[in-house]
C-alpha cells in the first residue's frame, strides 16, 4: 500500500493541479454549455472512465512505452485532438436543435455522451504524460506491490477530479439553463461550447508533445 505521507502529499499536489482549469475542465464546460447539466455530468463520468484506462496502463507499464514512443504517442494525441474538434463541430451544427426549457428536443442518449467522454479521457495526451511522470514519484518502491500503489494514487486523483469537474459541469449547466429561456441565447451557448472544444482540440494537437 502507498504510505500515508506519500498519499497525502500526492493528494495535495493533485488538488492544486486539478484546481487550475486544464483540458478536462475546458472539455466539461464546453459539453455542459452544449448539452446542459446532465450532459456535463455524464461527460465527467465518461472522461473519468477513460482516465481509468490510462491509469491501468501506467500501473501495468504500458503507459511508459506509450509516452516514450513518438509514433504511438502522436497517434493517440492527434486522434484525441481530432475527436474533440469533431465534437465541437457537432455541437455547432446542432445548436438550433438543443433542448430548451420551453421546447425540449430529443435528448442525446446517455450511452453516447458517456462514450464520447470516455474517448476524450482515454486519448488525452496531457494526462498520459502526467500519470507517467508524476505517479511513480510518490511510490514507495521498498514496500513492493508497485502496480497496486500506482492504482491507489490514480484512484485518489480520479476522486478529486470527479468532485472538481462535476462542480464545473453543474456551474456551466446552470448558466445554460438560465439562458435557455431564449432559443437564440441557448444556440449561442451551444456554439460557444463547440468553439471551446474545437480550440481545445487544436491546442492539444499543436502543443501536446511527449516532452
Amino acid at each position: 500500500m502507498v504510505p500515508a505521507d506519500n498519499l497525502l502529499a500526492f493528494a495535495l499536489a493533485a488538488l492544486v493541479l486539478i484546481a487550475v482549469p486544464g483540458p478536462s475542465v475546458l472539455f466539461v464546460i464546453g459539453r455542459a454549455l452544449a448539452l446542459g447539466r446532465k450532459g456535463g455530468l455524464l461527460s465527467v463520468l465518461g472522461n473519468a472512465a477513460g482516465e481509468v484506462v490510462q491509469i491501468a496502463a501506467v500501473a501495468l507499464g504500458v503507459g511508459v512505452v506509450l509516452a516514450q514512443s513518438l509514433l504511438l504517442f502522436s497517434v493517440v494525441k492527434f486522434a484525441g485532438a481530432a475527436y474533440l474538434v469533431y465534437l465541437g463541430i457537432q455541437a455547432i451544427r446542432h445548436r438550433g436543435s438543443s433542448p430548451t426549457a420551453a421546447d425540449p428536443a430529443r435528448p442525446t442518449s446517455t450511452a453516447r455522451v458517456l462514450r464520447e467522454g470516455f474517448i476524450v479521457g482515454a486519448t488525452n495526451p496531457k494526462s498520459i504524460v502526467f500519470f507517467v511522470a508524476v505517479l511513480p514519484q510518490f511510490v514507495d518502491y521498498s514496500a513492493g506491490a508497485i502496480p497496486v500503489q500506482l492504482g491507489t494514487l490514480g484512484a485518489a486523483f480520479l476522486m478529486i477530479a470527479l468532485a472538481s469537474d462535476s462542480t464545473w459541469a453543474l456551474a456551466a449547466g446552470t448558466a445554460r439553463h438560465w439562458f435557455a429561456r431564449s432559443p437564440r441565447r441557448i444556440a449561442a451557448l451551444s456554439t460557444t461550447g463547440g468553439v471551446m472544444m474545437i480550440g481545445l482540440g487544436g491546442t492539444l494537437a499543436l502543443t501536446g508533445t511527449r516532452n
